[in-house]
Formats: structure tokens, C-alpha cells, sequence
């Protein structure tokens, strides 16, 4: 997939504080399990898009963006202050431009192409499929 730079993605944090759009060649879209990535989530995984050639623009609100980056390791996040949520980042060494899929206000139009980390995912994320289905808050 393509987004090309006529026509690209936008996103934004939780609280609507920090805005942007990106374009560029949609690469990839990956579930990470890594230990890592469940911690900084709080979730089974994270859910991250990568661009090459990408653009990536703040519209609003970059004075509330911080970045972190785990020392030792290339694994890094970017958030907004005011609500905590995930927000694109730029990983220089690998020359792409992650985004968090949620942060992204319209559809993707594919679905994740893999499973990463898939054998450090927690014990508790296997066979999900299973589970009920309901649509709204439980009871």
C-alpha cells in the first residue's frame, strides 16, 4: 500500500492536543509481542505501521510531544504529555517512520501482514478468537 503524498494519512492524540499527517510508501503493518512493546502499550501488543520515504508533519500541538528511547536498545516511544497517547516517531537507523496504528483517524485499508515477537508474547494472549464478543462495556 501507497499513500501518496497527494493524499495523506492524519492522526491525532486522545485528547486532540497534537495533531499530524504523514505520507510516504506504507511498508509494513506488524503486531510487536516483545516484552517491550507490551509494557509501553499496556496491551498484548503493539499495533505499528511503518513508512519509508516518509513525510511526517505536526499540525499542532508538537510542544506537547516527548520522546523516549529504552537505553541499550533501538526500542523508542513518542506521546503526548497531556493524555499519554502514542504518537508517530522517526527511527533513524532503519530509516522509517513508525506509526502507531490507533493515533491514525481514518482506515488503514490492510490488515497486520505478521505477528513479531510472537514467542515473548504473555502467557494470557493465546487463543483470543475464542472469546466472546460484545459489543460495548460488558454488563
Amino acid at each position: 500500500m501507497s499513500i501518496s503524498t497527494s493524499d495523506p494519512a492524519s492522526g491525532q492524540c486522545l485528547c486532540g492536543t497534537v495533531t499530524f499527517d504523514i505520507s510516504g510508501d506504507l511498508q509494513g503493518f506488524c503486531l510487536c509481542h516483545c516484552s517491550r512493546c507490551r509494557k509501553d502499550t499496556g496491551s498484548a501488543h503493539a499495533a505499528n505501521l511503518f513508512f519509508a520515504a516518509a513525510r511526517l508533519n505536526w499540525l499542532s500541538g508538537e510542544e506537547h510531544i516527548r520522546h523516549f528511547r529504552l537505553s541499550g536498545s533501538r526500542h523508542a516511544k513518542c506521546f503526548c504529555t497531556k493524555c499519554g497517547s502514542a504518537l508517530p516517531f522517526e527511527q533513524a537507523e532503519d530509516l522509517v517512520v513508525v506509526v502507531p496504528a490507533g493515533s491514525l483517524d481514518g482506515p488503514i485499508g490492510m490488515k497486520p501482514s505478521a505477528h513479531i515477537c510472537f514467542s515473548s508474547r504473555a502467557d494470557w494472549d493465546d487463543d483470543l478468537a475464542a472469546l466472546e464478543k460484545i459489543d460495548g462495556l460488558p454488563g
